[in-house]
């Protein structure tokens, strides 16, 4: 009896309370009398609420009684409380948000205003996102104050900043979603390749600078940070179709080249507690060739004179397999040498790259979470970005990444004040190749080296003989050497080709083997003002690689590397001086297994001039520790010609204690001794000042001078016994200096009209001679943007245009070395509104269609040229 009383109390509360829930409706306008959509609406201290529709609409559904606050937050606006106090339809007005108003993360770890940072900071929030002219979110990262790029392919893109530039940089970290982006084997980040869609994309956060004070190994040069949409924030239905078109002018490819990029996102709210996401990105194109043709001399990392019609030894940068040269001296009869005074030194005939690489560029990328929150603070969260596909890397080689697979996976728990995440990076080079030394060795199956070189030897000497000149006989030499050689496309070729292309380097074919994973666990701590005299952060992480190359990449052979990091991080930050002075201090600890730990402080003031103006000054330290490649690769890549890391191994695998080995250097070759392998630190002083006036005008400029000890860079060593040549990792024996400056300006005319510019410098000194330092930045660069939206009688239009150029200079890389012309390019599109839930686009990067190239060795890029077409329904459930 007692229970069925029970029973029936319970329904009829049940019943009762159903009978007291309240629904209220609301419009949400901007100043000028638009509606938003999208905006997050929520009943303060609560986890209900609802989310704006197209027309700004929203109702919403509570047990709670009048009065209720409500708490109204956009991207692009102010957050605003309003109070309700009956059921009737009201109107709710947000002020749009200025960029001095938008909170940073990468700053301080915790949230702070861009005019706060005490740091040099510059973030894309979403409105900027949503406008810019460039083909990709990822690549407008290009348009930001002291940022380099490079680009080696359509779907593979570097940004730099401070210096150190290349293809795969390892002196700048990229986080998405709190997750180091960088592939453990390859050491290259993969931003653009798998991580967050771009529809998916919130903002992208750039610390220009050390950062390794909060953010660990790796961030010499500047942090990345890129966040994608929480689903609770941003429910709803987009879908995004780009087509486009390359190679206009036929000056690449026979044809005009295509290009498509189509991607989904949807979110789904729960009732109050669940969420989620999911998402599909898929990119395919005909990518930009890399056609240099010019001869270069590997061995001494300079361009050479000379062409395949002029030259007996040429080796084309983008022509593969002529990496092999032998001295034909050996084959010339003893009678006949004094004939033939010196070295005469012949490369096999390579092939070009349009002949070797798949030109098509895929990518496919896929996406998903799911978010609990057990209260309005306290969130938990499982979430996987996958990519895949096939793209090519400018590296020691011109690698083709062919079915790669990256895959990235967290669990996480968080909240305003701390945060517990534990994720891997699961890497798979699946059928990658190295087209040098798979066209090497498909020249050795066709017709190997010796009989080749003999039948060249066979016809050179007589030609000579009966009075040919020396290029006439080199040319028939190789005629008939060549002769049956099988053509690129061809049933034979492609025979061979795909045979050597499933075995690996290691064991005699052109397969680039890697399934390095990842494992990091991470912790965060805020401790605000617990302690009466500063705001105390507190954070640690562990951190475990598994290389597993079988051999291809590192010394691994017989069975995977396995790499242990881990460290920790204090931050204190005080406000005295009535907030007119803000002083932080951070430090942390790092440790990896075959390293001594190391500890990087920071310290910083904010200095308040005026309402809106700043001056900050820091004091930074940050280090790296040797990446993963430059501690244990060992990968031959061309004709007695090694890559090898820096760790004391190195000495056995040269035999220096039986064969000495002299460097390399302008001034010629000298003596080579190994010595002690070492992080690289730098300390770091910058002033800067970020200032706004009369509300319009955005004025935010640096200077730094930075100081690099144990740099790591690399020497070329030449080992006369063996005649091999290595290109070894070695920190430098001096301090190396950098110094530069930025300056940007930001314009608003009004509301829908504003004009940006940036000039920034980079130099670099005191580098030791034959150290190769790659610090690949031009010494000037400019950018100019002009963008507006809702113009037109019925603010419909919206339009940017972006300008930059950069000025010519010195490229380092393992691949070529080599001058970079100066260029500049014009990025714009144009926008119209059809619905307010449906936009159109055209547009265009490097519009004028001139060609460049940012990194030695990689392609050429032209002009492409797309419209595209966005839908965006907005969910009112939430």
């Amino acid at each position: 009896m007692k229970k069925s009383m029970l029973i029936i109390c319970s329904v009829m509360f049940m019943f009762q309370a159903i009978g007291q829930t309240h629904s209220f409706k609301g419009k949400i306008l901007d100043n000028a009398g638009k509606p938003i959509a999208g905006v997050s609406i929520t009943i303060k201290e609560t986890t209900t609420g609802a989310v704006s529709d197209v027309e700004g609409n929203f109702n919403v559904t509570t047990i709670k009684s009048f009065p209720l606050t409500i708490v109204l937050t956009s991207v692009g606006y102010n957050a605003a409380e309003f109070l309700v106090t009956t059921g009737s339809f009201n109107q709710y007005n947000l002020s749009e948000k200025i960029y001095l108003q938008e909170i940073t993360l990468a700053a301080t770890r915790v949230p702070t205003s861009i005019l706060s940072s005490p740091v040099t900071i510059e973030k894309m929030g979403l409105n900027a996102i949503n406008v810019t002219p460039a083909i990709t979110p990822y690549d407008a990262i290009a348009y930001m104050k002291g940022v380099d790029f490079v680009t080696s392919s359509l779907t593979f893109k570097t940004p730099t900043t401070r210096g150190f530039n290349g293809s795969g940089s390892t002196r700048v970290n990229q986080w998405i979603d709190g997750m180091d982006n960088q592939a453990p084997g390859m050491n290259f980040s993969v931003g653009n390749f798998a991580g967050t869609m771009d529809v998916d994309m919130e903002s992208i956060e750039l610390l220009p600078g050390a950062s390794s004070a909060l953010f660990g190994p790796g961030g010499m040069c500047g942090t990345i940070v890129i966040n994608s949409k929480n689903p609770f924030k941003y429910p709803g239905l987009t879908v995004q179709v780009k087509q486009g078109i390359m190679n206009v002018d036929k000056n690449q490819r026979p044809s005009v080249s295509d290009y498509r990029d189509w991607s989904l996102r949807y979110a789904k709210v729960l009732g109050e507690r669940f969420a989620f996401k999911v998402g599909v990105q898929y990119l395919r194109a005909t990518d930009w060739l890399a056609n240099d043709s010019t001869n270069y001399n590997r061995g001494l990392g300079k361009i050479a004179p000379g062409s395949r019609t002029s030259d007996p030894n040429y080796d084309g940068i983008n022509v593969y397999g002529d990496e092999t040269s032998i001295n034909i001296q050996p084959f010339i009869p003893d009678q006949f040498k004094p004939m033939f005074p010196g070295n005469i030194y012949v490369s096999r005939t390579g092939y070009s790259e349009q002949e070797v690489i798949d030109p098509v560029t895929k990518n496919l990328k896929l996406s998903a979470a799911l978010h609990y929150k057990f209260n309005k603070n306290t969130e938990a969260l499982i979430a996987g970005n996958y990519g895949t596909g096939n793209t090519v890397y400018t590296g020691s080689d011109r690698y083709v990444l062919k079915d790669i697979k990256i895959g990235q996976y967290k669990i996480e728990l968080r909240n305003p004040n701390w945060f517990v995440r534990a994720y891997t990076t699961q890497e798979n080079a699946g059928n990658s190749y190295a087209p040098t030394t798979l066209i090497r060795y498909l020249n050795e199956v066709w017709k190997p080296s010796e009989k080749w070189y003999g039948e060249y030897a066979n016809t050179f000497i007589p030609a000579v003989l009966t009075g040919t000149n020396l290029a006439t006989a080199h040319a028939l030499a190789r005629e008939v050497a060549d002769k049956g050689r099988p053509t690129a496309g061809s049933a034979e070729f492609n025979t061979i080709f795909n045979q050597l292309g499933k075995i690996p380097i290691s064991k005699g074919g052109g397969l680039f083997v890697d399934r390095t994973n990842l494992y990091m666990t991470e912790g965060q701590y805020h401790l605000g003002k617990a302690f009466p005299y500063a705001d105390i952060l507190v954070g640690g992480n562990y951190k475990k690689y598994r290389l597993n190359s079988e051999g291809t990449i590192f010394i691994d052979s017989t069975g995977p590397i396995i790499v242990d990091e881990y460290g920790g991080y204090l931050q204190a930050t005080k406000k005295i001086l009535k907030d007119y002075l803000t002083l932080a201090a951070s430090a942390r600890m790092d440790k990896n297994e075959n390293f001594a730990s190391k500890i990087t402080p920071r310290f910083s003031a904010l200095v308040k001039l005026v309402k809106d103006n700043n001056l900050r000054f820091s004091y930074q330290t940050a280090y790296r520790f040797p990446s993963t490649q430059q501690q244990y690769i060992k990968l031959l890549i061309g004709d007695h010609t090694y890559l090898l890391g820096g760790l004391p191994w190195i000495k056995e695998f040269m035999q220096l204690s039986k064969y000495p080995v002299l460097q390399i250097t302008d001034g010629g070759l000298v003596p080579y001794t190994y010595k002690e392998f070492k992080p690289e630190t730098s300390k770091i002083f910058e002033i800067g000042y970020k200032g706004l006036v009369q509300n319009k005008f955005l004025i935010d400029a640096y200077y730094y001078l930075s100081s690099y000890d144990d740099f790591l860079g690399r020497v070329t060593l030449y080992q006369p016994a063996t005649s091999n040549y290595y290109s070894i990792v070695e920190n430098s024996r001096q301090t190396i200096k950098t110094h530069g400056f930025g300056l940007s300006l930001l314009y608003n005319f009004s509301p829908k009209f504003s004009a940006s510019s940036n000039f920034y410098s980079d130099k670099i000194s005191d580098v030791p001679q034959g150290f190769l330092a790659d610090y690949n930045t031009p010494a000037y660069r400019v950018n100019v943007g002009f963008a507006a939206n809702s113009l037109g009688k019925k603010q419909k239009i919206g339009f940017g245009i972006q300008y930059k150029w950069q000025d010519s200079y010195l490229y380092q890389n393992d691949f070529a070395t080599g001058i970079l012309d100066a260029f500049s390019t014009v990025d714009a599109q144009v926008s119209y509104k059809l619905t307010t839930s449906c936009e159109v686009r055209l547009g265009a990067t490097n519009a004028l269609n001139n060609y460049y190239k940012n990194g030695y060795g990689s392609p050429m890029i032209g002009g492409l040229y797309y419209a595209s077409l966005k839908i965006d329904i907005i969910s009112e459930d939430k």
